[in-house]
């Protein structure tokens, strides 16, 4: 984890504290549910408890044993026997190590999972706020880069907003997937521990119980989660991009808000740089990256292996708190975000009106003219706006073959580009719901 870009909450889950906490959790849960089918005594149990319930961990310890043990639970049960006593020597009866550390990880990933649906709600109130607020606010609608037809900038982040629902809808299907425990011993036949200790052990820590676990969690799980993260962060970096490309100087029809004593430059003063949409565009790559190593654990030897496990101690926190971290600012640059109707204004005016050639080729086959015809006498006119200058219109209603059909009087209103945004509210109403638009104060009635 790069303290860059680590926030406390996501640090905190990932923390040495935290995993032995959880470990901790699961063997004297474990321990519990022993002592009720009597496989150890009930006062053993109570013993882990009472010793382990507030300890504070030692790190230091546990990795120092660790150095001579060259295994991870083992040096952490046997400073827990440290702190707890000759009672401990109950703990871990007929359970292994991936029994601990897959459920600790699925633990992990859980609260993980929810602090990062927290942040895209936030992305969802930020995006719902100025998407009410720019509902009609016209500007160009650009395919392949170029100038296509009129749009709203409340339409633009209607559509984040709703690429957001499916993001949250997302991560909670992958906290779902994710959160499984294992409790079932060596090559996960429950031949040495009952059954009824992994359903314990799950139900105490909001986890569901994984059908098969052949000693590990199957990795289809965590591929599936990291696949999840991967297509949020991706969406992410649409909207990044989006405003990296309207915060040109060319364009410049919205910008990220520029702090006073904010420097872009070390050598030029003027600069404005869109340099946390850059960001957001380089965390989401990192948190891609996770996904084909992810994948690549899936096909692990029989019944287990371990080279999943030196991947997942990096994927797994790093996705995780990049993630975190890009969603926060995610929703503060839409917060603070500077948008500039004028500008939209000039740019969408910038081809003298070519935007409209659709509503020109339209009206030109309802008045009888063959549509081949009229497209290629549309785009005669088009192109030489293009070339020249000057106002499409003019052009249109200097050509024979369009005033054959329409007049000057006709072709004007083809050029109001309220005939863009009369389905505005439909999209609006589908995006929010009809209690958004109330509060709002807008009708709910749809267009005729």
């Amino acid at each position: 984890m790069i303290p860059r870009y680590t926030r406390p909450r996501m640090a905190d889950v990932w923390s040495p504290q935290t995993r032995f906490r959880i470990m901790f959790e699961i063997e004297a849960h474990a321990a519990d549910a022993m002592a009720a089918i009597g496989v150890i005594p009930k006062a053993a149990a109570e013993a882990i408890w009472a010793g382990g319930r507030d300890a504070v961990f030692d790190v230091d310890r546990i990795d120092e044993i660790e150095r001579v043990t060259r295994h991870d639970v083992l040096a952490f049960l046997t400073h827990v026997t440290e702190i707890v006593g000759p009672e401990a020597r109950f703990l871990h009866q007929g359970m292994t190590s991936s029994d601990v550390n897959d459920t600790t990880l699925a633990v992990q990933l859980a609260r993980a999972t929810d602090i990062l649906i927290e942040d895209v709600d936030q992305v969802l109130a930020a995006l719902k706020r100025r998407a009410f607020e720019h509902r009609l606010t016209p500007c160009v609608g650009r395919s392949h880069g170029i100038h296509a037809e009129p749009t709203t900038f409340g339409l633009k982040l209607a559509g984040h907003y709703a690429e957001f629902v499916r993001a949250k809808e997302r991560l909670a299907m992958a906290r779902f997937e994710i959160a499984t425990c294992a409790i079932s011993g060596p090559v996960g036949t429950f031949a040495s521990v009952d059954p009824s200790v992994e359903a314990h052990v799950a139900e105490k820590l909001d986890l569901r119980v994984e059908p098969v676990s052949t000693q590990v969690i199957p990795r289809d799980r965590h591929a599936a989660y990291f696949a999840a993260l991967a297509v949020v962060a991706s969406s992410m970096e649409r909207l990044a991009v989006e405003i990296r490309h309207l915060q040109r100087t060319e364009v410049l029809e919205a910008e990220e808000k520029f702090e006073v004593g904010q420097k872009g430059s070390s050598a030029m003063p003027h600069k404005r740089n869109p340099i946390l949409t850059e960001n957001l565009t380089g965390l989401a790559r990192l948190v891609r990256s996770a996904v084909l190593p992810a994948l690549e654990n899936v096909a692990l030897w029989h019944e287990r292996d371990i080279s999943h496990s030196s991947v997942e101690r990096g994927i797994a926190p790093d996705a995780t708190v990049h993630l975190d971290f890009a969603l926060a600012r995610l929703a503060s640059v839409i917060d603070g975000l500077v948008v500039y109707p004028e500008n939209m204004r000039r740019n969408l005016d910038r081809l003298g009106g070519l935007v409209h050639s659709q509503n020109v080729l339209l009206e030109l086959t309802q008045k009888g003219m063959a549509r081949e015809a009229a497209y290629a006498c549309v785009q005669r006119n088009a192109m030489r706006v293009w070339r020249e200058g000057g106002r499409f219109i003019d052009f249109l209603a200097a050509d024979p073959e369009v005033s054959a059909h329409l007049s000057r009087a006709e072709l004007e209103p083809l050029f109001e580009e309220t005939l863009n945004f009369t389905q505005v509210d439909t999209v609006f109403r589908r995006v929010f719901g009809e209690g958004a638009m109330i509060a709002h104060g807008l009708d709910v009635t749809p267009a005729a």
